[in-house]
């Protein structure tokens, strides 16, 4: 939704009624995730996509009965044995699409949301997408984090009963505090072992952080592939005549400290989760090991990669064994850096890192996808079930991708063997 977001607040702004395809949940091989959004707008434009144009006419064109009066409808998108010529996805994935119609009346709270977008602050919003009462759906709620300090409500909105009300706020603020989107499952008022109700949550938390140690040339590249993937980009390092703004471009701040005492003091004011990335190239003793040993007993990290070759590897270990971390904590130390592709240059080692990194976050294992069967996108659904019409879904109260945060638990795959082999 941050893609279009632009372009339907504005129609908003202006008391324009906008039809809005979201993608609420994803099976297989779909092409976009929970959260993707397609915009018909007043005049006809056609603005984002939910499936990378599989299935974009046949939104649009519900679209355009929802503005012009039908109720808000989830429809799902698959693969049509039977007829070829049917609407569905090529990639063999299936969609769930929720269409409806925006406005100032329908959304009064959208403004609000957008603001609370633009300025980094974490906001949920969640839409029943499905309920046995007609007059439900499409009913949502505004959640903020419960230590919120901002001048808005905690919750706005209602989804019909201050039971479901309580219930999907728990459960929004879970999603919200991990960056995902789901979809969730409940019995009609809100009862969590029931069924009936489905409530697709979009969280909006801020960029996940990637935190580069060491201002050398490697930093700079890992630094622009990290800000192409999403990321909120820092630059640590002790030295002020390297760490500058001019040489990493791409970060979104760079700093001058200990690597250690920067680490331990984000830590501290709880800047980190269990999104954030730490990259540390310092590749050097002195700064590496007591950062790692920061880096390593925090366990909510996503990621912990260091950057050196197999000899510096090994006496990084030793070192960190004689500052007490145990091999539980040692485990989670991606090193050497990054997957094996045989990258030579700054910018091919930034790949090599990013594609570990996204591997580590989906579950890949970075084979070559000509070489393997099987599905394409790796998904982490809860248990199998089957939905009305006899298709698979998880059927745990999590029915959309689950994506996981926490730090991996051994490398995956090795990393040049150079690695700036000079040490």
């Amino acid at each position: 939704m941050r893609d279009v977001l632009p372009s339907l607040l504005r129609w908003w702004q202006s008391g324009e009624e906008v039809g809005v395809g979201t993608v609420v949940a994803t099976f297989r091989s779909a092409p976009r995730s929970p959260g993707a959004a397609m915009l018909v707008g007043p005049g006809g434009e056609a603005v984002g996509s939910v499936s990378g144009g599989c299935v974009e006419g046949a939104v649009y064109e519900l679209a355009q009965e929802v503005l012009t009066g039908r109720a808000p409808v989830l429809q799902r998108y698959g693969v049509s044995d039977e007829d070829a010529y049917a609407v569905g996805l090529t990639c063999g994935g299936i969609l769930d699409v929720f269409v409806e119609k925006v406005s100032r009346e329908t959304f009064p709270e959208l403004g609000d949301v957008a603001a609370d977008i633009d300025g980094g602050r974490p906001v949920a919003v969640a839409t029943v997408v499905e309920h046995p009462d007609p007059a439900r759906v499409g009913r949502r709620l505004v959640v903020h984090p419960e230590e919120d300090d901002s001048t808005s409500p905690a919750v706005t909105g209602s989804l019909g009963s201050s039971r479901a009300d309580d219930a999907v706020t728990d459960d929004a603020r879970g999603l919200l505090a991990s960056g995902r989107s789901d979809t969730l499952t409940y019995g009609p008022d809100g009862e969590r072992r029931g069924e009936g109700m489905r409530v697709f949550v979009s969280s909006y938390a801020p960029a996940p952080r990637m935190l580069v140690f060491g201002a050398i040339d490697f930093a700079a590249a890992v630094a622009q592939v990290g800000h192409f993937l999403g990321y909120h980009v820092t630059v640590c390092d002790a030295r002020p005549v390297f760490a500058t703004a001019t040489r990493f471009p791409s970060a979104d701040e760079v700093v001058v400290d200990w690597p250690h005492r920067y680490l331990h003091g984000e830590a501290e004011a709880g800047r980190l989760d269990e999104r954030t990335v730490v990259c540390v190239l310092t590749h050097d003793p002195k700064f590496d090991v007591p950062l790692l040993e920061v880096a390593l007993r925090l366990p909510s990290l996503a990621y912990v990669g260091a950057m050196g070759s197999r000899r510096t590897h090994d006496d990084r270990l030793a070192r960190l064994r004689e500052s007490g971390l145990g091999e539980a904590e040692l485990s989670r130390l991606s090193s050497p850096i990054g997957l094996d592709l045989g990258a030579r240059t700054p910018e091919e080692t930034a790949v090599s890192i990013a594609a570990e990194i996204i591997a580590l976050r989906w579950g890949g294992r970075g084979d070559r996808l000509a070489e393997r069967g099987g599905p394409i996108h790796h998904h982490v659904p809860t248990r199998p079930a089957t939905a009305r019409d006899g298709s698979p879904v998880p059927a745990d109260r999590h029915t959309g991708l689950a994506t996981t945060g926490g730090a991996p638990a051994a490398t995956t795959g090795s990393a040049p063997t150079s690695q700036r082999s000079d040490g």
